[in-house]
Formats: C-alpha cells, sequence, structure tokens
C-alpha cells in the first residue's frame, strides 16, 4: 500500500501541470474533482479548498490551486541528528519564477527535470521562445489506435501499452533479435520485434509505457509488429503520446519525444504570451491568435485546428521574411526621383522600333511609370525569359528619364554583355537624340577620363558599364536611373556604390523564377514579370537523347554548319576528375570533336581563362571565325549570336533544369530555327522523366517552377543567403498567396511607419529583432 507521502507526490504532481497549463481542468480525463474523488481522500483540506473547481474562472482556479499546493508541499521531519557536512555542490542557476518568464529567458532558468539543459542545447533550444517555436515536423492522429483483430497483414500501425516481458535471441552469428510483448489497456498483447539494434533493450525496463510504430505481421490470431519508430513515455499520467494528435518532434540520441513534449507544454503553460498581430489584422487575414496556433502546433485537439495553428505560424514566418528584406536599407523607405513619364514619350519611343511592344511590355512599361512617377525611390525587379525584350522596355524607361533632364546608367555583369547592350541602347535611342556612352575597364586611361569627365558634366545621357561605373572616380552631373542587368551577379557593396545618389532602380533578370521565389528572395524589389514572347518567334526544337546516339547528334550539328550556321557544344568541367571519370571534360571533348568533325573550325571556352580571353573568343565567334565553340558552363547569360542554331548539352543529367533552359537560351537569338540537343549519360527513368520537363516546355517560368520542387529554394539564385531556408514551416514551392499576402501586409506597416518605430508596433518590431537575431546567428554557426 502506498504511503502517505507517495499519495501526497501522485495528487501534487497533476495539480501542478494544472497551474502550469493554465488552469483549464484538461489536465485529466474527467477534471480535477475526479482526480480529487481517486486521490484527495486522505487530504479533505486540499478538498475543500477545491471544491466546486469546473465552476471557478481561471483567476479563482489559479488561486485555489497554489492554497491547495501549499497544503500538499513536503511535510518537515522530525529533528534527526546532524550528519557529517558534505563539500558544496556547485550551484546550479537560480530558477525564474513561472510569473517572470519571458520568450527570451535561458532554458537553464527553468525546471525541466536532470539533465534538461543539456538535453535542449543538444536540439539547439536556448531559449523558452526556441522551445515555443520548435514546431513538430510531422503530426500522427493517435486518437483512436487500432483494434489488433482488425489489423491486416503488412498494416502500418501504431500501438501502444505497457511492457510485460522482453527476449533477447541469436537465431545465428550476427544476427540479434529484441521481442517485447506489450500489453494495452484492455489487456490485449501484441508482440513487437526490434533487429539489429542492441541499444535499444536497455530502454526497455519491464513496466514502461510504450508507444511503437511500424509493419504488422499476422501470425494467426496473434499480431506483431516489425518496429521502425518507438518512443518512451515517462509518466503515466496525462498522455501526450497516445489518445490525441499527437507532434513527432526532430530528436537527437538520448532526448525522447516524451520530454520534448513535457518541456513544450510546460513552456506553453506558464509563457505568457503577447500577440504582435492587431486583432484587425488578424481578422483581415482570418489568422488565429499566437497563443491559440503555438498551442494548436505543438497539441492540437482536432485537424481543423491543427491546419488553423499551422497557417497562422506560416503566415508569420512569411511576413517577418518580408519585413527583414523591406527594412533592410539602412534609412528605411527612400525617396527617389520624380519623373513625368508623360505617356506621349513612351509612344514616341515606341514608332522609332521595327516591332510594337507587346501587352506584357506594356504592362511592365506601366508598372515602371507609375513607380518612376511616384515620390519613393523606384525598387523594381524585370523577369522575363530569353527574347521576351527587357531590353527594350529598359531602353524605354532610361528614355523617360532623359526627357526630365535626368541621366541614365546601365550596369551588366561582364564587358561581353556591356558591350552588347551598349549596341542595342545606341540602336533604340541614338534616333531620338540621347547620347550614350561605354564605360568598362579595357578601354584605355584617356578614354575613361574623356566618359568620366562627359558623365561629371552632364554631356553623357545614358552610360553602360561594368563595374567601372562604381569606381571613386566616377561622378555623374544627375543620375535619375539605375539598371542593374542579372542583379545577383553583384556582391551588396557594388550595388550600393552605383545608388550613392539614390536613383530610382530597375533590376533586369533573364532567370525565370517562380513568383513565391522572386518575392521573398528578391523581398525588397517588387515584381514585374514580361510572360509573354513577341509574335512570330520561333521556338527552340529541343531532343533528349542517350548518349549511345551521340554520333547522330554530331552529324546533325555538322549539318547545320554546312548550311552556314554556328554551334555551341556545352559540358561541365575542362579536366579529368577521379571521381567523374565517366563525365567528358571540356578539353578532352574539343580534340575528340576534332577528329569527329575535321571539316569544322573549333574553338574551347572555359572558366580559368581571364575575362579578356573570354571576350575575344567570344567576339570571333560572333563574327564567324569559327564554327563550333566547346565550352564549360561560363557562357553568359544575355550573350548574342545570331548565326548560332545549335545546341548540344553533354551529361544534361549533371544540370538543374533552370541551368539547362539558360544554357539553351544561347541559341534562337535570331530568326533562324534553331535546336538544342540533351544528351543523358544516366539511362534511367528518373532521370528521363526530370529531362523530359526541358525537352517538352519551352517556358521559363514553368521549368523554374518544376527546379524548384525538385531542387529545393536553397539551390536556387544563392537563396540561402536571403533567409528562406530559415522557413520552418513556411513552403516556397505552394504557398504563393499566403507570401503575397504577407508581403501585403509588410508593405503597410512600413508605408504606416516606415521604421516600426510606434509605440503601437512595438511588439511587432521587438518579435522582428528577435527573429532577425536567431538568423543572424545561424548564418554564422
Amino acid at each position: 500500500m502506498a504511503t502517505l507521502d507517495e499519495l501526497r507526490e501522485k495528487l501534487r504532481k497533476p495539480l501542478m501541470r494544472e497551474l502550469l497549463t493554465g488552469c483549464q481542468n484538461k489536465v485529466v480525463a474527467g477534471g480535477i474533482e475526479k482526480l480529487l474523488d481517486n486521490l484527495g481522500k486522505p487530504f479533505p483540506k486540499v478538498r475543500e479548498v477545491l471544491r466546486g473547481y469546473a465552476d471557478m474562472d481561471e483567476a479563482d482556479r489559479e488561486d485555489r490551486l497554489r492554497a491547495a499546493l501549499d497544503l500538499l508541499a513536503p511535510q518537515p521531519q522530525a529533528a534527526l541528528t546532524p550528519r557529517p557536512a558534505r563539500p558544496k555542490a556547485k550551484a546550479a542557476p537560480e530558477s525564474v519564477a513561472v510569473s517572470n518568464w519571458t520568450l527570451d529567458t535561458p532554458v537553464e532558468k527553468v525546471s525541466f527535470g536532470p539533465g534538461a539543459t543539456k538535453k535542449l542545447h543538444s536540439l539547439g533550444l536556448y531559449t523558452l521562445r526556441d522551445i515555443a517555436h520548435d514546431y513538430p515536423r510531422r503530426h500522427e492522429d493517435r486518437r483512436a489506435l487500432p483494434s489488433l483483430q482488425e489489423v491486416e497483414d503488412g498494416q502500418k500501425v501504431t500501438v501502444a501499452g505497457v511492457v510485460v516481458s522482453k527476449n533477447r535471441r541469436t537465431p545465428r552469428p550476427g544476427m540479434l533479435i529484441l521481442e517485447v510483448v506489450l500489453e494495452n489497456e484492455w489487456g490485449v498483447r501484441v508482440r513487437c520485434t526490434w533487429f539489429q539494434q542492441p541499444w535499444v533493450e536497455k530502454q526497455l525496463r519491464q513496466g514502461a509505457r510504450l508507444v511503437v510504430t511500424g509493419r504488422a505481421k499476422r501470425l494467426g490470431r496473434q499480431v506483431q509488429v516489425n518496429v521502425e519508430y518507438f518512443e518512451l513515455e515517462e509518466t503515466a499520467e496525462e498522455s501526450l503520446s497516445i489518445g490525441r494528435i499527437v507532434g513527432v518532434y526532430d530528436l537527437k540520441e538520448g532526448v525522447s519525444q516524451a520530454f520534448v513534449r513535457g518541456a513544450v507544454r510546460k513552456v506553453l503553460g506558464g509563457l505568457p504570451l503577447e500577440d504582435y498581430l492587431p486583432a484587425s489584422v488578424r481578422a483581415r487575414y482570418n489568422l488565429a491568435p499566437l497563443p491559440e496556433a503555438l498551442r494548436g502546433i505543438h497539441f492540437p485537439e482536432s485537424e481543423e485546428e491543427l491546419a488553423r495553428a499551422d497557417h497562422r505560424l506560416r503566415f508569420d514566418e512569411f511576413l517577418f521574411l518580408e519585413l527583414r528584406m523591406l527594412l533592410q536599407g539602412e534609412d528605411g523607405v527612400l525617396l527617389g526621383k520624380r519623373f513625368t513619364c508623360d505617356p506621349q514619350d513612351i509612344a514616341t519611343f515606341e514608332s522609332t522600333l521595327p516591332f510594337r511592344f507587346t501587352g506584357a511590355q506594356r504592362r511592365v512599361l506601366e508598372e515602371i511609370a507609375a513607380d518612376m512617377r511616384g515620390e519613393r525611390q523606384m525598387a523594381r525587379l524585370v523577369q522575363g525569359d530569353v527574347g521576351s525584350g527587357k531590353t527594350a522596355v529598359a531602353a524605354c524607361a532610361l528614355y523617360l528619364a532623359t526627357r526630365d533632364g535626368y541621366q541614365g546608367a546601365l550596369m551588366a555583369p561582364t564587358e561581353i554583355l556591356a558591350r552588347q547592350h551598349f549596341k542595342n541602347l545606341t540602336h533604340y535611342l541614338f534616333p531620338l537624340g540621347v547620347r550614350v556612352s561605354l564605360l568598362i575597364g579595357a578601354m584605355s586611361a584617356r578614354e575613361k577620363r574623356e566618359v568620366q569627365q562627359k558623365l561629371h558634366l552632364g554631356e553623357i545621357d545614358v552610360v553602360v558599364g561594368t563595374q567601372a561605373l562604381i569606381q571613386e572616380s566616377v561622378s555623374f552631373h544627375n543620375l535619375g536611373l539605375a539598371v542593374v542587368d542579372e542583379e545577383h551577379r553583384f556582391g551588396v557593396m557594388q550595388r550600393r556604390a552605383l545608388l550613392r545618389d539614390r536613383p530610382d532602380v530597375l533590376v533586369m533578370s533573364a532567370t525565370p523564377i517562380p513568383r513565391s521565389l522572386a518575392l521573398t528572395a528578391y523581398g525588397d524589389l517588387e515584381l514585374s514579370i514580361i510572360d509573354e514572347l513577341p509574335p512570330g518567334r520561333t521556338p527552340i526544337e529541343t531532343k533528349l537523347i542517350q548518349d549511345t546516339h551521340r554520333k547522330q547528334a554530331y552529324g546533325f550539328v555538322m549539318g547545320q554548319i554546312q548550311q552556314g550556321r554556328q554551334a555551341y557544344v556545352v559540358t561541365s568541367l575542362i579536366e579529368e576528375s577521379e571521381t567523374l571519370t565517366e563525365l567528358l571534360a571540356a578539353t578532352q571533348l574539343a580534340e575528340n570533336l576534332r577528329e569527329l568533325l575535321p571539316q569544322a573550325r573549333i574553338e574551347l571556352l572555359h572558366g580559368k581563362m581571364s575575362a579578356a580571353e573570354k571576350d575575344e573568343i567570344m567576339n570571333r565567334f560572333r563574327a564567324r571565325d569559327f564554327d563550333l565553340l566547346v565550352s564549360t558552363t561560363v557562357i553568359e547569360v544575355g550573350v548574342d549570336v545570331p548565326n548560332a542554331t545549335v545546341m548540344v548539352i553533354e551529361n544534361a543529367e549533371r544540370f538543374g533544369l533552370s541551368q539547362l533552359h539558360q544554357l539553351r537560351g544561347r541559341v534562337g537569338r535570331g530568326s533562324l530555327q534553331s535546336y538544342c540537343v540533351l544528351v543523358a549519360g544516366d539511362a534511367s527513368q528518373k532521370t528521363r522523366r526530370r529531362l523530359k520537363v526541358i525537352e517538352d516546355s519551352t517556358d521559363g517560368f514553368v521549368i523554374a517552377e518544376a527546379d524548384l520542387k525538385l531542387r529545393g529554394p536553397g539551390e536556387l539564385r544563392g537563396t540561402r543567403q536571403s533567409g528562406v531556408p530559415d522557413l520552418r514551416l513556411g513552403d516556397i514551392t505552394s504557398d504563393v498567396e499566403i507570401i503575397e499576402q504577407a508581403r501585403e501586409l509588410a508593405k503597410d506597416f512600413l508605408q504606416a511607419d516606415p521604421t516600426l518605430e510606434q509605440p503601437r508596433h512595438a511588439a511587432l518590431r521587438a518579435e522582428l529583432q528577435a527573429r532577425s537575431s536567431l538568423v543572424a546567428v545561424r548564418e554564422v554557426i
């Protein structure tokens, strides 16, 4: 029979949990008064204090619980003969009272049990905030565990019970089988089996409460479960592991699911949570209150509660990501230039073109013009597939800037692209009286000084260049619009150097990325998409072949060369590698092709060449000095060789889909029918399914969506630096609507309060700072 002290402790623990979980009267089935009927008879004063508990409000419940716990405190022992003094142990950190807990309270200041701090730290949990936001990686519905009589052979099941026996067998040398018999609350027994896991035996003492998941195997009327996953419950009181929808957490060895669930329950029960989003905002976007969302993600009572919690926490992740991006400028919302942007000027520009703008170009130009007319500095990203007409749109924007007496600048990542843009802008703008100049590193010192002087005096309207534009010696007379091509190729400080005069900014990218990723990776920019190609443009024909048909592919290439066309052949390495011996290196490939195609003039381009060498080869290729260019992936985005009509990509399975699409875009630059041949060295069905996306589609945005799903956001456009992978619940591939709503709200907040300094935004700002600090720490780690 249990002693009085044992009964006191058995009653005290659930009452303490009731206090810590907010006095909800849910800590035990039937409520606190039912608990007292079972365990409270030896403690009449406690029963009297808690009489009518179910009808009390939460404040009265808390007062009564504290009084009851005082009555159940361990009784002082009678005086005994003093023991010899022991050496003083190292003092444990002083605990913080529940009433003083904050999100930033270190875990070592809260009592979670023996060894808890080490366990929590091993999971990367250092504060109560970390615990509250350590969301389960998945949820299992364990509200109604299956009847063993109805379990089918091979079915995946979860069963729970008490360990009644265990047996270790070695049927043959090197094979270990551990068998444990569990008995559930109805007395039904099931045999659970582990293979080759000797460490499990030490954890499973007789009488332990166990939850196991695995494949069922029927042996007559008996059921055996081959265990894939198991949990030890650390208390027989209200289970957090069965009879409910259960969260399953990412763990390290030595830390149990029960321990983490208990820690989370304790934190959520004792932590005062202030919602940083006002009720009006929550109503506008149909968001659950923050305390409800955190309870619902960890301990949902229904699928609806879980879904509502998940939606709110996803929304918050994207909201703070967008706020971080929009606030990353040191001065918050910047004022820019104001332009007239007369519609007649747009019409004048278009009248000089040999073509008419597409509907998508007109829409994007209207978005750009609206930004340029406003007080705020324009910061807009224009995305468009190869050949969609981004340069013409940028040229029109630069023309609008010059009409108001401002200068414009276009910065490209390489000299060959800068020369190409200079040629195109001169073609567009010279007939309209706009003075266009080039400034690149390859120019002589005298040529550079002359351009710099004219820029300073305002004698140049538009300058095109590379990083030479951001040297200290370059100063503008009145810079109004900066266009940055392939912005991700420049460093942050390089971009800011061009923007010191606070011009309006237009960023161009020929790399289609999904809208969801663009809204996060480029969260500080408004987004415009040119999603329409000019009429009459001939699509590139793409063919996927196995490497066994390579000879036929090069026969086709030679046929194109004999018609006066040119070709690219792309591979990914420049020399043999011991780990990639099957991959043709570019140097060896060029030699092989000279033997296979002796009539073709072949040159090689690779990443170990200097910029001047690369430019020299590409200029010769454009001038038709040779027929076939063997290259690694250094062929520049946007390089224009209209006579190149065919590209062969070796070992295409080694490239991402978006990269393949970008490479393919090097052909089809003129009016001639163009072709791309994907040579696959891997014959697997998985490879073929993936590459079929490229074979079947020429839409860069469709391909980018497929690439995002296959590879994840961290692999695309260097977004690991943007904070996107910090998402715990948010899914960049499917949460487009949530992202757009979160961005809309972030902009509304900053429109009303550009630096979130107003008192009504104090909680929001504090949460943003806390989350930003966590991101910074993770990036350092």
